[in-house]
């Protein structure tokens, strides 16, 4: 009586528990857990996210079964059957020249042999070479010529320079030390009137500023200025700059 009552109770037990959804998994015999295998698992994972991105697996088709050549890609003759033509008949023309070596299959693993003897590279030196078409004897009478063909010059003093040049602006800029616009010489009287205009008709005479100082220095200057090609008095004219000449000496 007791196990009929405690049969009855656990029936009940089991009617009143949830039902466990079905998940749809196949049961796989070789595995024994109740899941699909694990090629079949990632080939569906794959495909589902590949489906998500947006992108299409490509049939099982498409895939070449052609076998792959020593780069690792298609073999020429799977790829173009016109390239594989171009090859048949290069090995034919080196077949019927009697050529026994094969063509040199470069790579970076296999790079072509250097050339040693390209137009351009002197087979002065190479040792080798020389020594196969020259003696020792020969080399010294080449080198004989060699020397004989040298002009040493002798350095000759250098000479002195006139005295009575006219001025030089190298030897005014070394014996100056005020920098541009530093008044140094009046340029009151006279001839400070107009001196502003005169200064820019007088000075664009001149093709450059060097040649201004020098005449500047020529007519009087830099004590006087008749021409008011140095109107602030700095012993300059034209804008003229000194500067140039003394870094050519420090340097």
């Amino acid at each position: 009586m007791r196990l009929t009552l405690g049969f009855l109770a656990m029936a009940a037990l089991a009617a009143c528990s949830p039902a466990i959804p079905d998940s749809g998994a196949t049961v796989d015999s070789g595995s024994g857990v109740g899941f699909k295998d694990d090629t079949t698992y990632q080939r569906e994972k794959a495909a589902r996210e590949a489906a998500l991105a947006g992108e299409a697996l490509p049939p099982s088709g498409a895939v070449s079964s052609e076998p792959l050549d020593a780069t690792g890609g298609a073999t020429a003759a799977a790829r173009d059957p016109e390239v594989a033509g171009i090859a048949a008949e290069a090995r034919a023309a080196l077949d019927a020249a009697g050529s026994e070596a094969d063509p040199v299959q470069a790579s970076p693993s296999n790079p072509p042999p250097a050339v040693v003897n390209g137009v351009g590279i002197s087979r002065e030196n190479s040792f080798d070479a020389v020594g196969s078409e020259r003696s020792i004897e020969e080399d010294a009478a080449r080198i004989a010529r060699n020397r004989a063909q040298y002009e040493v010059i002798q350095p000759e003093a250098i000479g002195a320079r006139p005295g009575d040049v006219g001025p030089n602006i190298v030897d005014y800029a070394l014996a100056t030390k005020h920098p541009v616009g530093t008044q140094i010489y009046d340029r009151g009287g006279i001839g400070a009137i107009g001196a502003a205009g005169r200064h820019e008709r007088n000075c664009a005479g001149y093709a450059s500023p060097d040649l201004a100082q020098l005449d500047f220095l020529g007519k009087g200057g830099p004590e006087r200025d008749r021409m008011a090609l140095d109107p602030d008095g700095d012993g300059y004219a034209c804008g003229w700059n000194p500067a140039p000449f003394r870094r050519a000496v420090a340097n």
